[in-house]
């Protein structure tokens, strides 16, 4: 990888504010997009108002996620809305674009203009380091939200991924006693050799009803009306799925249900380790490609 690359680091949220201000301090010359303005005037770090000179940039890195929908892109920190296709019309097919969770309308509009959008949040190495901020951010929502300890808290983590994983050892780690449903054998395994109980996500709604907490980590609706009924009225449903969540809220709410679906909570509860991981990613990838 080059000494210094010319960055453009264009929307996102506190995440990619906090990745631009790495940069600078490794040297590289680093401009913003639809970032918002700083806090405080961060030396070497050029808040734009507009794309003309994106010409330059080596390296040009899209929110995670890159849209927000409709089109637009997702730039929670900005004052105005940005339209994608606009955005990608000023990139070129030389520079190494790069964004989280690119979804199909985003890359049929750069494959319009010959250009790749290189996924970050496809690297094994940024999930698992996401995994960590996440789990550490379900323990502080339930202690924030639950009127008794963690320790002696009955809780059950859907799936047994990275998420899953990490956040069934934090809260084991704190005294609560931790059960896992899964849909693999394998994950199965491997949690009850952790210690934790384990049961097929299958039978879920023959189980529910001892719970204090319920921590969701399955993209795909694993608790719908049946399921919930089970539930226990002070029981708190943690759903840190991403879209569309694992959880019928429509049905929690009938059922005065509470549920938090944490989204993106890498970035509300630490945003620079969060901004670190995708920065080592990023020139992870860059170094594979020569740069």
């Amino acid at each position: 990888m080059k000494h210094e690359l010319n960055i453009w680091v264009v929307g996102g949220d506190l995440r990619q504010a906090k990745l631009a201000q790495l940069l600078v301090k490794d040297g590289h010359t680093v401009h913003t997009y639809a970032l918002g303005q700083p806090g405080e005037p961060v030396p070497g770090l050029v808040a734009e108002d507009s794309l003309s000179h994106v010409d330059r940039a080596d390296c040009v890195i899209l929110p995670l996620t890159v849209s927000a929908g409709n089109g637009m892109l997702n730039a929670p920190l900005s004052l105005s809305e940005h339209p994608i296709a606009p955005v990608l019309d000023r990139l070129s097919p030389r520079q190494f674009v790069c964004g989280g969770r690119v979804d199909g309308e985003t890359e049929v509009l750069a494959r319009e203009r010959g250009l790749t959008i290189h996924d970050y949040f496809a690297r094994e190495e940024l999930a698992v380091a996401n995994a960590v901020p996440t789990a550490e951010g379900a323990v502080q929502l339930a202690m924030e939200r639950l009127p008794i300890t963690i320790h002696g808290a009955r809780v059950l983590v859907i799936g047994f991924g990275r998420v899953g994983r990490l956040t069934a050892q934090r809260f084991q780690a704190l005294g609560a006693r931790v059960s896992v449903a899964a849909r693999r054998y394998d994950h199965l395994a491997w949690a009850q050799a952790m210690g934790f109980g384990g049961e097929h996500l299958a039978n879920l709604k023959e189980w529910l009803c001892g719970y204090d907490l319920i921590v969701n980590t399955v993209p795909a609706q694993v608790l719908g009306r049946e399921e919930l009924e089970d539930v226990r009225p002070d029981c708190l449903i943690l759903d840190l799925a991403s879209k569309p969540g694992g959880v019928d809220l429509g049905a929690a709410g009938a059922l005065d249900i509470t549920v938090i679906w944490a989204l993106a909570l890498p970035g509300k509860v630490a945003p620079v380790t969060a901004g670190a991981a995708i920065r080592d990613t990023i020139y992870n990838m860059l170094r594979e490609i020569g740069m």
